[in-house]
């Protein structure tokens, strides 16, 4: 009987030709029944797959044999069986848009001069030492945090990683230069980037989260300094940790507690709202369609 799994995952190694990775991966995954996307550049790969358990597993062992992807970090969830439309998988000059490509470098250890790695354990052993110094900063779109985020964290105001380089040279996070910085993102590819950028511009403690939200997610569920559901970029729309997760988000309509994203036109345009289930139905609105602008890291 076929399990339903996803796996969501990035590698940064040097790809001397990424579109001849970009046809390897479309074959190897179309061979095994496989959907979801997958984001290739000279910089390394960023994925999101779903299908049976067993063609997930043959996908990354032929993943890991090829050079610098031996240690990728593979996430796994539950999954659908319908959790992604189709497969896409596109090279392109990031594997995250943040609209800084010559900034990046990488080689066969990963991202050069990045952020300090924290597991799930070290981030709460900082908090103990440190307490109310630390700072957790958020590196997802803002709408994402809507639903979930680390307590008394900073959320910028961005609506795509593009936004983040103009949001650093604006100034207006310079007070935060010789503070603890933790770092967080769904899976961790994100921040890699985001940590990456912000030492670039004279941050001078910077961490992140080991495996991202999801590994710090599994390991302490919501008892430990996350509250929310997660967003995620498959048709699933968010997953949470344990039983007992708070709902943090508030409908865009009537104001009570909600978790779950609608589309609905609003000014001639289609717009993504927050809304309870209530509302969504009364006003006509459905579910999104996933998007690949930030993929899921």
């Amino acid at each position: 009987m076929a399990i339903p799994k996803v796996i969501l995952y990035y590698g940064f190694a040097p790809v001397a030709d990424p579109i001849a990775l970009r046809l390897w991966q479309y074959d190897l995954c179309e061979s095994l029944g496989l959907t979801g996307r997958i984001i290739i550049s000279e910089h390394g790969i960023n994925g999101t797959l779903g299908g049976d358990i067993n063609a997930l597993k043959r996908y990354i062992r032929k993943t890991k044999a090829y050079p610098g992807f031996k240690k990728i970090d593979f996430k796994w969830s539950d999954g659908t069986g319908k959790d992604f439309p189709k497969l896409t998988v596109r090279a392109r000059d990031e594997v995250v848009s943040f609209g800084a490509p010559n900034e990046l470098k990488v080689d066969e250890n990963g991202i050069v001069g990045g952020g300090i790695h924290l597991t799930p354990n070290e981030v709460h052993d900082l908090v103990a030492a440190r307490g109310d110094e630390v700072v957790f900063f958020d590196g997802r779109n803002a709408y994402e945090a809507r639903v979930g985020k680390f307590r008394n964290a900073i959320v910028p105001d961005v609506e795509t990683t593009r936004d983040f380089v103009s949001e650093f040279e604006s100034g207006k996070y310079d007070h935060l230069k010789d503070k603890p910085i933790v770092t967080y993102c769904t899976g961790g590819i994100r921040c890699e980037v985001l940590s990456a950028v912000m030492k670039n511009r004279g941050f001078e403690e910077v961490y992140q989260i080991q495996g991202g939200i999801v590994r710090y997610g599994e390991q302490f569920g919501d008892d430990g300094l996350w509250d929310g559901s997660l967003y995620i970029f498959d048709n699933r729309m968010s997953m949470e940790f344990s039983d007992h997760t708070k709902v943090i988000g508030t409908c865009d309509d009537c104001g009570t507690p909600a978790k779950d994203f609608y589309n609905r036109h609003h000014d001639g345009s289609r717009v993504q709202f927050l809304l309870c289930k209530s509302c969504a139905t009364n006003t006509g609105a459905t579910r999104p369609n996933t998007t690949d602008e930030d993929l899921v890291g």
